[in-house]
């Protein structure tokens, strides 16, 4: 089964996910400032890897606070290469993410495995443009979303490099729903969801203080131009 292009591709309201959440503050921060996803990132050579029993304290005192009124986001887990769709199973149940964000070189039987072992998480299947990417690409997987990034050889994510959007623009045509990343930030992101018309946008280095730590005023200018775009 293979991904169809579906009317979600074309909703109006962008997701805004805001990645490499490291700490309860940050956490708080990107909610307030209106993010609608917080990405954990469970990749160890990451500088902005976080321990699962971090991540999980974190998310319970965010879903409690959402139990007292406040707004709560969606979780998303990032994960490279994990040794099996099983143990990457594992460790979202244990974590409490609501989705998978596979950002390695997870093979479409891979990414089919972990939707059989849980149904109702969300998948979303990471592709890096490098010099040889092709859209159709993202054709082979039959997951929930696609979400497609900077190259680079050494870094998964978080690069902080844009990539051609036209890029974008093709692949969103093909999937029902694209996720947008690389090097977005407050100042770029308006142009490039005109261009895409992508269902989500992710940024991460951009409203950094430093590697891991988030800028309170810049999350909240980035879901500023998200909205106003």
């Amino acid at each position: 089964m293979r991904l169809r292009r579906g009317t979600e591709s074309r909703e109006r309201m962008v997701r805004i996910k805001i990645c490499g959440i490291t700490n309860l503050t940050d956490a708080r921060a990107a909610v307030t400032a209106g993010a609608d996803l917080l990405g954990f990132n469970f990749y160890r050579p990451s500088p902005r890897f976080i321990e699962p029993q971090l991540a999980r304290e974190i998310i319970t005192a965010l879903r409690t606070e959402m139990n007292a009124g406040a707004r709560g986001p969606g979780i998303v887990g990032v994960f490279v290469n994990e040794p099996s769709a099983e143990s990457l199973a594992h460790l979202a149940e244990d974590v409490g993410v609501d989705s998978a964000q596979l950002h390695g070189d997870e093979s479409p039987e891979f990414c089919r495995r972990l939707k059989r072992l849980l149904p109702g998480l969300m998948v979303i299947k990471a592709l890096r443009a490098g010099n040889d990417f092709k859209p159709e690409e993202a054709l082979e997987y039959n997951v929930d979303a696609i979400m497609v990034d900077a190259f680079h050889a050494e870094l998964r994510g978080g690069t902080g490099e844009v990539f051609d959007w036209a890029i974008g623009s093709r692949t969103r045509e093909l999937v029902p729903r694209l996720f947008l990343a690389g090097g977005l930030s407050p100042e770029n992101v308006a142009q490039a969801i005109t261009q895409v018309r992508p269902y989500g946008v992710d940024a991460c280095s951009s409203i950094e203080s430093s590697p891991g730590v988030k800028d309170a005023e810049r999350m909240k200018a980035f879901v500023a131009a998200v909205r106003s775009s």
